[in-house]
């Protein structure tokens, strides 16, 4: 199975923790050359020095921001000016407001759309003619398990992950006769920053600690525990390799086996 990612130039966002980081090491470890996004450049300069490194690939960065959009689009077109070809792109952003939908505020819709949605858009843009001139292209977004299966508490996420999935779909059906296919990573439960403020969320909620919270979530998932950030990056390296070439269009839960349904 060919999982060779060398000479290939991968963007991964929000790749300064969690599952983006994951992501950012595995396909580095492939032998892709890996540019990270994120804000803060203390720590992607630290994650730069941290990616495997076979001493002929070349990892970099973007300072940016997704609340910024066109600020974030003419850095990566810029990038792109200057270091040639994203084959590989990662949409990967924090997590929207958690909270009931009933309670939501209009201005956490239109933010999470612009995070996710119209941020992952623009990126895809300064992305797909290169991609389609190397007839190799992999737009892999991270989502979540909610576009199968509502989660509770996550009204806005909810709304959101699903036009993602749906846009991405549609976007998959345009461009695979050009070698690019657009696929989804559904995270379920992970240890990340993200599921301990939703835990430390409910646990304020409920007055439940921590503990117990944490102990009714893991009863949920069939695997019976979270899953590592690691596991979630495993999937997402394969959809971009070589051997994945005829996968598009694609909802891929990573989820322990919690969602019930197909």
């Amino acid at each position: 199975m060919n999982l060779d990612l060398q000479n290939k130039q991968a963007l991964v966002c929000g790749s300064t923790q969690g599952i983006g980081k994951a992501a950012a090491m595995e396909l580095a470890s492939l032998g892709a050359n890996v540019t990270l996004v994120a804000r803060d450049e203390n720590i992607l300069k630290q994650v730069v020095i941290e990616l495997p490194n076979d001493g002929k690939q070349k990892h970099l960065y973007i300072v940016a921001d997704f609340n910024y959009m066109n600020e974030l689009k003419t850095k990566v077109q810029k990038h792109i000016e200057q270091y040639g070809t994203v084959h590989i792109l990662v949409n990967n952003t924090g997590g929207p407001w958690a909270g009931n939908i009933a309670v939501a505020e209009t201005e956490q819709f239109l933010q999470a759309f612009n995070n996710h949605l119209l941020c992952n858009h623009v990126l895809m843009q300064a992305c797909l003619e290169g991609m389609k001139a190397a007839f190799y292209g992999r737009i892999i977004n991270i989502i979540s398990t909610s576009v199968k299966q509502p989660l509770k508490g996550l009204g806005v996420s909810n709304t959101i992950r699903a036009a993602v999935a749906n846009w991405a779909k549609t976007l998959s059906a345009e461009v695979a006769r050009y070698g690019v296919t657009v696929n989804n990573v559904l995270p379920g439960a992970t240890d990340t920053i993200r599921l301990t403020q939703i835990i430390e969320d409910k646990s304020k909620k409920t007055g439940k600690s921590f503990t117990d919270i944490s102990r009714e979530m893991m009863a949920e998932v069939p695997a019976a525990r979270f899953a590592k950030p690691e596991e979630i990056a495993n999937a997402i390296a394969f959809l971009a390799s070589p051997a994945a070439a005829y996968i598009n269009g694609i909802n891929l839960p990573v989820d322990g086996g919690r969602t019930q349904c197909l």
